[in-house]
């Protein structure tokens, strides 16, 4: 793959690593080369060119160019992104599905593609793989559509970095039209942006418990609660709000495309919030200084911690060129939210979901609830199956109880961050069972067919999606507050 991040301008020319590499394998194999003489050619060893042929390596855009030179092959045909053989299209089909979410649910080892394995057994291995999908999607319930849903949009978060361009230039205009000066969008700001796009504010008592925000387009009026629930900045359901309008997406047919506009509208929002040119100088200054810290583009925009957490997973790849990855945690160690661009593994289930996972115990999204201090930022190293990371975390508290804030990095790239000297040290298997998912074996012993504890179980795991096009809105209840309020 080429050595930058993807972006929206450039995400199509972002080469898949497993294609690159059996094509390489193949033009190498076409040049009568070794891998020793590739690698003595492009001045490199021969582990590296083994590695990138296998698809475990991405390549950089000079080191391309040194292997098209090598090979006597424009650089164009080296990057073609159709497979070079049909034999090479089906390992890299099974080398994927092997890697894939529902494979792993299986707990069966894979199984190497070697020459020694035929075609005709490729093919039944991959047929086998897409009847066991057909399965689980016959048998899926509407939520879990919503998971598989929440999958893909995450996947294609990743492809762009986390970075919408054309809404960071969306919220710069926005900004300048009300002559926003820079630093933070104080909350008089705010309204008159709201009065810009033509509307007026009103705050009341009896807004729908199902919503955050009502806007009544027909009169200009957009209804605010006159208290906001704990933890949430007034000023983003007002932005949120806003950009919904802005934005003017038609009323979603699908719950992907509902997820989708979701983000857009909060991405947006955020934007405002923390506009990109200020705090993209803001960060780079203290990259610079080796002192990048959460808590900093918190205090310098005055918003909470989970939406500078957020801001700077849209920043860092795009403009520091630094993978990161977010998790939020709920006390119990359940994940809600997440976000990588790292290679960091998230527990997942078959479908590719994350959310409703538990998260192992012994990383900081979880190690932070044990820390009594509340007030300095908690930092850790954990060795994972993908490599070491740094994490910094916070607990924050929300309408639903305690939950945790985490942005982690590889670590090559923790030397731009503080807190970087942290003793803190964590090892995790997950998603190995036996690292902390299973019961000590003494205790499993001790207490095998003796305990019978009752779950809690969410509702709304359970529940069917509602026939409405924007779930978890009461639509009753929303007309019935604009009938009363329409002629106030």
């Amino acid at each position: 793959m080429l050595d930058r991040a993807p972006t929206p301008d450039h995400a199509e020319e972002v080469l898949d690593s497993l294609t690159l590499g059996r094509r390489i394998r193949q033009l190498r194999s076409d040049a009568g080369l070794t891998l020793a003489e590739l690698g003595e050619r492009i001045g490199v060893a021969t582990s590296h060119v083994s590695v990138l042929e296998n698809g475990k390596r991405e390549a950089k855009l000079g080191e391309l160019q040194s292997i098209a030179r090598a090979l006597g092959v424009p650089l164009e045909r080296l990057l073609s992104s159709e497979a070079p053989t049909g034999r090479a299209a089906l390992e890299i089909a099974l080398t994927r599905v092997q890697e894939g979410p529902l494979f792993a649910a299986l707990g069966i080892p894979s199984l190497p593609v070697r020459k020694s394995l035929s075609d005709d057994a490729i093919r039944t291995i991959l047929s086998l793989h897409a009847e066991l999908e057909r399965v689980h999607r016959e048998r899926a319930a509407t939520p879990e559509e919503a998971r598989r849903a929440n999958a893909e949009l995450r996947g294609e978060m990743r492809a762009r970095g986390n970075h919408y361009g054309e809404l960071e230039q969306t919220a710069a205009g926005l900004l300048k039209a009300i002559k926003h000066e820079g630093g933070p969008l104080s909350q008089r700001l705010a309204a008159e942006l709201a009065a810009h796009l033509g509307f007026s504010l009103h705050y009341v008592t009896d807004l729908p418990s199902s919503t955050r925000t009502i806007t009544d387009l027909e009169h200009g009026r957009i209804y605010l609660p006159v208290q906001n629930a704990p933890g949430r900045d007034p000023r983003t359901n007002l932005l949120q709000a806003l950009a919904g309008h802005v934005l003017q997406r038609p009323e979603p047919t699908s719950y992907a495309e509902f997820l989708r506009q979701r983000v857009e509208t909060n991405y947006l929002a955020a934007a405002l919030l923390v506009p990109e040119g200020d705090a993209v100088e803001f960060l780079q200054a203290a990259k610079a200084k080796r002192e990048l810290a959460v808590e900093d583009l918190r205090d310098r925009f005055a918003v909470s911690y989970e939406t500078a957490a957020h801001r700077f997973t849209n920043l860092a790849t795009e403009h520091l060129a630094i993978p990161v990855h977010f998790l939020k945690v709920s006390a119990a160690g359940v994940l809600s939210k997440a976000y990588e661009n790292d290679s960091v593994k998230f527990p997942t289930d078959a479908l590719g979901a994350v959310e409703g996972q538990s998260v192992c115990r012994k990383w900081s999204a979880r190690q932070v609830f044990d820390e009594p201090d509340r007030f300095s930022p908690f930092h850790q190293y954990t060795d994972k199956p993908t490599g070491t990371y740094w994490c910094t975390s916070r607990i924050e508290s929300g309408s639903a109880g305690e939950f945790s804030i985490s942005v982690g990095t590889p670590f090559a790239h923790v030397k731009w961050f503080r807190g970087r000297e942290t003793q803190r040290r964590g090892s995790s298997t997950c998603p190995d069972p036996s690292c902390c998912q299973d019961a000590p074996p003494e205790l499993a012993a001790r207490w095998a067919g003796a305990a019978r504890p009752q779950a809690r179980i969410n509702s709304s795991l359970l529940a069917a999606m509602p026939r409405e096009t924007l779930p978890g809105v009461d639509r009753t209840e929303v007309f019935a507050f604009l009938e009363r309020h329409a002629g106030v």
